[in-house]
């Protein structure tokens, strides 16, 4: 395998503080060494004025496989996170069929070796069939390879079957990663219950939707003593009881999305179905409840909830277009225009939230540039100004909300395990072979 020094690069390693421009030095698929290092080998790449980071991880995506790979598949999923500068992602179960027992999750795992292009984890349903009745085989899962459990796209509406899942993960240490939604209040809602849904004509899920059903958990979490992972958090009732819960002790984290810190209601009032999104984006004080978790660090990692759709799909009218939004591509550069641009957190922080806090939720051994560990690294260029077009995605999908926004911010370089699987175009001449 061949060496790679990446030189003259802001290298930021939260997991140790680090934050200097220096070198980094890759082999055999490890880091091998940071800050002063041997310049022999078979790849040198310029980072300067680049971030060197370690790989991203996002922990919330759906890669539509097996079951619906016209939307996005293992394969092109992969390329879109590398392309966004993610080098390992975690895959949500609502697939069809859902990934519910060892067979489905060895066979993600086999399809996202076979892409070769990032790490691809998947997350093992809670309940079979995603039914919310009986248990999944989780501990099988856990063997096989699943990083943890989730019902995603709903929560699990029984308390009693939840109870029993906070019970089960306890024996080998996997986050349940809730949905936070009771179904009997979300209703048909297609966006944030209130005033802006009445005036048009569309019915609304209100924010008590996630707030009760978070509110159950916590308790159940508390007596069970489990960890417990709240998926795509959008109010500032919510926020408040995972601020609480965490100081109380209790194992919980938490991830916002790009879209959940930058869109309000308002942009549902165009009826245009690329804003329409489950958890539904809420208000301005929604926002900044957001905004002050993360600052505060009741939000611990930060998540695209990548969600493909087709263009036929998302062309339906509003109540009947499926919700989602994509965003392996562009979540780097919204975090920046919500977070950075503005001041709330500094890149240090950025690079946490995107790398070691999912890292720590997933019990993964990433995350960090220290040497010994896997050779995963993305290179940002913090001032990169370009333009979204969904039309030259790595997805399969186009329903984005950004098309045509012009943004700051791009990753230019991924490696994986010392190999680079993207590298922008106008980057080519950074590299020495």
């Amino acid at each position: 395998m061949k060496t790679i020094v990446i030189k003259n690069g802001r290298v930021i390693d939260p997991s140790c503080g680090l934050d200097q421009v220096c070198d980094l030095r890759l082999a055999e698929g490890k880091v091998q060494q940071v800050g002063k290092v041997d310049h022999t080998c078979d790849r040198t790449i310029d980072a300067q004025g680049l971030i060197v980071a370690p790989g991203l991880i996002d922990i919330h995506v759906h890669l539509r496989e097996p079951g619906q790979t016209e939307l996005e598949s293992i394969e092109t999923g992969s390329a879109a996170a590398a392309a966004g500068g993610f080098t390992t992602v975690a895959c949500m179960p609502n697939t069809d069929p859902p990934l519910d027992d060892e067979a489905a999750i060895e066979f993600v795992i086999r399809q996202g070796a076979r892409a070769n292009l990032c790490n691809v984890l998947p997350v093992g349903a809670i309940t079979k069939d995603r039914a919310g009745k009986e248990l999944a085989e989780m501990g099988r899962m856990a063997r096989a390879g699943a990083v943890g459990f989730s019902e995603d796209g709903c929560g699990v509406a029984s308390p009693a079957v939840m109870r029993r899942a906070l019970q089960y993960v306890t024996m080998f240490d996997k986050p349940i990663m809730q949905h936070c939604e009771t179904s009997e209040i979300a209703g048909d809602g297609v966006m944030n219950g209130g005033p802006t849904a009445i005036r048009l004509g569309l019915p609304g899920l209100p924010a008590m939707a996630e707030e009760l059903m978070l509110q159950r958990d916590l308790t159940l979490v508390a007596a069970a003593g489990a960890r417990y992972h709240v998926q795509h958090v959008t109010t500032a009732g919510a926020v408040e009881m995972i601020r609480q819960a965490r100081a109380s002790g209790q194992r919980v984290t938490a991830e916002v999305t790009p879209h959940h810190l930058l869109l309000t209601e308002a942009c549902v009032a165009t009826y245009d179905s690329n804003y329409k999104v489950k958890p539904p984006l809420r208000t301005a004080q929604d926002i900044a409840a957001c905004i002050k978790g993360v600052r505060d660090g009741t939000i611990t990692a930060l998540a695209s909830d990548h969600a493909p759709h087709s263009v036929a799909g998302k062309e339906l009218e509003f109540q009947r277009a499926p919700f989602g939004i994509i965003g392996l591509e562009t979540a780097l550069a919204m975090y920046v225009r919500a977070l950075i641009q503005p001041g709330h957190i500094d890149w240090p922080q950025l690079i946490r939230l995107m790398t070691l806090g999912p890292a720590e939720i997933l019990g993964l051994d990433k995350g960090t540039l220290q040497p010994g560990r896997d050779a995963d690294v993305t290179l940002i260029d913090p001032q990169r100004t370009w333009t979204v077009d969904p039309a030259r995605f790595r997805s399969k999908a186009r329903n984005c909300p950004w098309n045509g926004e012009e943004v700051t911010g791009r990753a230019v370089l991924t490696i994986v395990a010392g190999d680079i699987k993207y590298c922008a175009d106008a980057d080519q001449g950074r590299i020495n072979h």
